[in-house]
């Protein structure tokens, strides 16, 4: 067996490892904070958003923009629901999307241990920061999400290279830059986005920006979440119904969905998308500080 196939069996089965862990500490988080059962609304929202999450829109920027219009989730708890309800949906597309795409083994492991650790990193700081400074946060990332649309839209991401792995310098330079990008996602940034641009800038192959952006998201947001998870700082009821609605959304979308007109979706989100942002913003700027 090659040792790309191997080295993926072995991510995928730590990924499971990984899993595990994080349901066995929300489990016991929620069983010393109680019952909590998500409504119709929650349980739409992870349908939606991890339905066009699967088909390549992003789910964290229309979540948040959800959760601002309709007072669903205060705004400090945000990225903590964000993280923590998204998780199992976004391990699962993980799973039914990573394919034998090849791609150099140090590459890929360096990639997704700086993500893990940045998560880690990030997820400590937001889940400590004032509500003031989240809105700000959340209203920077959600003008940063609308960017990255715009920018998928008019095509402007770099074509990339040939390359399959990073050597030297390059390498140096992605393993911070992934880190940076998984620490700044736990504000509610999409990860895949920035990824996939980087590999391009970087000269390598599309195709092997795949792997390297499901394996690092897929192992972050476990990270991430179970910090939120045992800071407290997210909406329990929220994350379960992001979590059980995206169980039902992503498979759909992955196995029975053949067309859909995506371009006018993907510019109604940014729509949403920016007006959320200039209304995170303003909630910022004429709401007191407070924790």
């Amino acid at each position: 067996m090659p040792n790309t196939s191997l080295v993926r069996l072995a991510t995928l089965a730590a990924l499971v490892v990984f899993t595990l862990a994080y349901l066995w500490v929300w489990a016991t988080v929620r069983r010393r904070q109680g019952s909590a059962k998500p409504t119709v609304p929650m349980l739409l929202t992870g349908f939606v958003t991890n339905f066009f999450d699967t088909l390549g829109i992003g789910s964290f920027a229309p979540t948040t923009a959800i959760f601002k219009f309709t007072k669903m989730v205060p705004d400090e708890w945000i990225p903590g629901t964000l993280n923590a309800g998204h998780t199992i949906p976004v391990i699962l597309q993980a799973f039914l999307y990573i394919a034998v795409i090849e791609v150099k083994i140090r590459t890929l492991l360096s990639l997704i241990l700086s993500a893990v650790v940045g998560s880690w990193i990030g997820a400590g700081w937001v889940s400590r920061m004032p509500k003031k400074k989240v809105q700000l946060g959340v209203g920077f990332a959600l003008g940063v999400g609308f960017m990255v649309l715009l920018a998928r839209q008019l095509n402007w991401y770099p074509a990339g290279g040939h390359a399959l792995g990073l050597e030297g310098w390059k390498l140096l330079l992605a393993i911070g830059l992934n880190g940076l990008f998984a620490a700044v996602s736990t504000l509610g940034i999409g990860f895949y986005a920035p990824c996939m641009t980087m590999i391009g800038l970087l000269g390598m192959n599309p195709t092997a920006a795949f792997p390297i952006m499901m394996g690092s998201g897929a192992f972050l947001m476990p990270v991430a979440s179970a910090r939120f998870v045992r800071e407290g700082t997210y909406s329990a009821p929220a994350a379960m119904g992001l979590t059980y609605g995206g169980l039902l959304g992503v498979p759909l979308a992955a196995f029975a969905v053949k067309s859909l007109p995506l371009e006018a979706a993907r510019w109604l989100v940014m729509i949403v998308v920016f007006y959320a942002a200039i209304v995170m913003l303003r909630s910022a700027y004429t709401e007191k500080d407070s924790k």
